[in-house]
């Protein structure tokens, strides 16, 4: 078993924090778990050599040991209650105050598209023959352009989908010949995909003023000083009035913060 030296280890992450904001100072025993046959299948004999290939920023080699390290499992409907709140409130508000009835919202950290995909659906759930007069725009961003791939397709295991209204599965899924579910085209063609690092500066792509941001089980993998700058981030992105809504398990420090505490893992910038 290849194992990781103190310098290699201290080199690895410092190239994650720096660059992608992933803290890794304790995770010593999971890259060498996850990482190790990988090393030993390229016939490399050192974590030495594999950091050296990242650093030329291989951009396949970094999105493998992004993949590798962090954790991409999502599913469709994950915490109904945002969902209950974008519809119960979130866009009540929109109906009422938003004259140019333009709506962007942000799937920042997306993953495989179930967060995106199943904002579409509330969306069109929500509105009804409303939605012909709306400009919906969901960007979905991730750093890793292997689930992004998978996003695309728009294809499903039927576990993942298991948390959805019976209704909407009827109404916004496909079943294919192979027992998989894919998504309905006018649900699709909602989503904007694309890779972004949350660490970089916003393109200009990116700096329309959101109405809503979702950045949801993402930070986990971020040191707090990293979370702050993040969040503020998000701040100037959002429109006034706009919302974040972030994990549970996840938290804004206040004291650091201009967001407005409404519930938990929701905060709207007034």
């Amino acid at each position: 078993m290849i194992t990781i030296t103190d310098s290699e280890f201290i080199e690895l992450v410092t190239f994650m924090k720096k660059n992608y904001g992933i803290n890794l100072e304790k995770k010593r025993q999971l890259i060498e778990g996850r990482m190790c046959n990988l090393l030993e299948k390229k016939g490399m004999k050192s974590f030495g050599e594999y950091i050296t290939v990242i650093k030329r920023n291989n951009v396949e080699e970094i999105t493998t040991l992004i993949n590798k390290l962090t954790t991409n499992h999502t599913f469709f409907y994950r915490e109904d209650n945002h969902y209950k709140f974008l519809k119960e409130i979130v866009l009540p508000e929109q109906e009422k105050n938003n004259r140019t009835k333009i709506l962007n919202i942000w799937s920042a950290g997306c993953s495989s598209g179930e967060e995106p995909f199943t904002t579409a659906m509330a969306l069109d759930d929500y509105f009804g023959i409303k939605k012909a007069q709306w400009n919906t725009k969901i960007l979905a961003t991730d750093i890793s352009q292997n689930v992004l791939n998978k996003a695309k397709k728009a294809i499903y295991q039927e576990d993942s989908i298991k948390g959805l209204p019976p209704t909407w599965k009827t109404k916004y899924l496909n079943k294919t010949e192979d027992g998989k579910y894919q998504i309905a085209v006018n649900i699709k063609k909602q989503v904007q995909f694309g890779v972004f690092n949350l660490m970089n500066p916003m393109p200009s792509i990116y700096k329309n003023k959101y109405h809503v941001i979702f950045c949801r089980n993402v930070m986990i993998y971020f040191d707090q000083k990293t979370k702050n700058d993040l969040i503020n981030r998000f701040y100037e992105a959002i429109q006034p009035g706009g919302y974040l809504f972030i994990g549970h398990s996840e938290t804004v420090q206040r004291e650091k913060s201009k967001f407005k505490y409404i519930c938990p893992a929701i905060y709207q910038k007034v």
